[in-house]
């Protein structure tokens, strides 16, 4: 049994074959899928999953990258919505200096507006970094974040700061990367990772594993991410399952 805590299955890259898609993960043995929506259009889809679906759920949040978009009454709206019985964190949501769509500054309230509401209704962030390591963190220890925790969603920083990360109450999720032969930091920190914080995902449709680099991600393809975290971790494919999903049935509160 495994759980994909991170797919994007309400994606126009799905639409030609979401059914088939669903069906194939759970074939190979995806018994939860946490579907992530993260903008004013992809929450309405991502929740519409999770009511078709009873084995999947949704996140609901604010994007970094659309953080320019958002409007008080959205924060309201969000806050409505951490009521639905199948929305199980706030996410994702942080910083992201890469993509150049949204002020700093912008992004920084954002955060910050969300973390709060997280804290207020007390649900778990799913956080987005991207190459805003230091700020995240310091983000995350100014807002009280620890009260809450949540997941670094396809980790990509040094151990240095995943520490930081753990000494918050937090996990690290890992995704296809970590299978990429030239992936040496991420399989660095997934070596030091403590088991019992580990959580595996696909960000589907993107970021496919070896040996589907450069293609479409799906979420039956976290059974690879499975087999490398297993190998680094020197234990079996079985256990690293079991691990994984027992972390994610706790972390997202799953029945």
């Amino acid at each position: 049994m495994l759980i994909d805590t991170h797919a994007h299955l309400n994606a126009p890259q799905f639409d030609e074959d979401r059914q088939q898609v669903i069906e194939r993960a759970q074939q190979n043995g995806i018994r939860r899928i946490i579907n992530v929506g993260f903008n004013r259009e992809t929450i309405p889809s991502s929740i519409a999953l999770a009511e078709q679906y009873d084995f999947i759920y949704s996140t609901v949040g604010w994007h970094p990258t659309d953080a320019k978009d958002m409007l008080p009454e959205d924060l309201e709206w969000l806050e409505s919505l951490c009521r639905h019985e199948k929305v199980v964190a706030i996410g994702e949501i942080g910083l992201d200096y890469y993509w150049d769509t949204s002020p700093k500054d912008v992004q920084d309230r954002v955060f910050r507006e969300q973390i709060r509401l997280a804290r207020k209704v007390g649900m778990p962030i799913v956080i987005h970094n991207r190459d805003a390591h230091h700020d995240v963190v310091q983000t995350l220890r100014e807002e009280k974040a620890a009260e809450v925790g949540g997941v670094m969603h396809c980790y990509s920083g040094s151990w240095e700061t995943a520490k930081l990360c753990l000494d918050m109450n937090f996990y690290i999720s890992f995704g296809g990367p970590v299978t990429f032969k030239n992936a040496r930091q991420p399989k660095e920190v997934l070596q030091h990772v403590p088991l019992d914080r580990l959580l595996i995902e696909t960000d589907a449709p993107y970021l496919a594993p070896h040996p589907y680099r450069g293609k479409r991600n799906e979420s039956s393809y976290v059974r690879l991410v499975a087999e490398t975290a297993a190998e680094i971790k020197g234990i079996s494919v079985e256990e690293l399952a079991e691990i994984t999903t027992r972390n994610a049935m706790a972390f997202f509160r799953l029945k």
